[in-house]
């Protein structure tokens, strides 16, 4: 699964919403300032009279539906925006335990999938890494807590391992600490 980051296709769609909805004020502010302009003729093709224009910008009304519009497609994507990076959850999957050993397989491609692994404490867990993402920011894992970097080569299956002792959440990142995935460790229910 590839990720496209999000944030610069918003910021950019939300600039231009609310760009139109100001540029009324900015030109009636501009066309209030004197201006030297040449007069140019031009026909209205409403009236089909000639008329005179001075060379300043003149204020174009938007119909109310359209200035609306544009305002809430705006805070619609504000909205999205805030759900995509504060409210959605990261998905989380449980490790299995296979000869003694808690295991899962984390596909990176775009980030890790899944992001949040849940493991007892006490037990060796084994995180096999699928690399399938060219980009130079996955070619490494860094889980700091556990004092472990592992190089992750491109279409290959790494294994790391460890063994968490204390219940708590252990952060791992990318080689250049912008993908982030989580450990979290639960008390041994044995």
């Amino acid at each position: 699964m590839n990720i496209i980051n999000k944030t610069p296709l918003l910021g950019s769609i939300l600039g231009w919403g609310l760009l139109s909805m100001t540029s009324g004020s900015v030109v009636a502010e501009i066309a209030s300032r004197p201006v030297v302009a040449q007069v140019v003729a031009q026909v209205n093709h409403e009236t089909g009279h000639a008329t005179e224009q001075t060379g300043q910008f003149q204020r174009i009304e938007q119909p109310l539906w359209l200035k609306g519009a544009v305002t809430a497609g705006g805070l619609g994507l504000v909205g999205l925006e805030l759900w995509w990076f504060l409210l959605s959850k990261p998905k989380s999957r449980q490790a299995t335990t296979q000869a003694g050993v808690q295991e899962v397989t984390i596909t990176v491609d775009g980030g890790y999938e899944p992001s949040q692994i849940v493991v007892q404490a006490g037990q060796p867990v084994r995180l096999n890494f699928d690399r399938q993402d060219p980009s130079s920011c996955l070619e490494e894992v860094r889980f700091p807590d556990f004092h472990i970097a592992q190089a992750l080569l491109l279409h290959q299956t790494t294994a790391i391992e460890f063994t968490p002792d204390k219940p708590g959440r252990y952060e791992f990142t990318c080689g250049m600490n912008m993908f982030r995935g989580v450990v979290e460790v639960r008390k041994s229910s044995i």
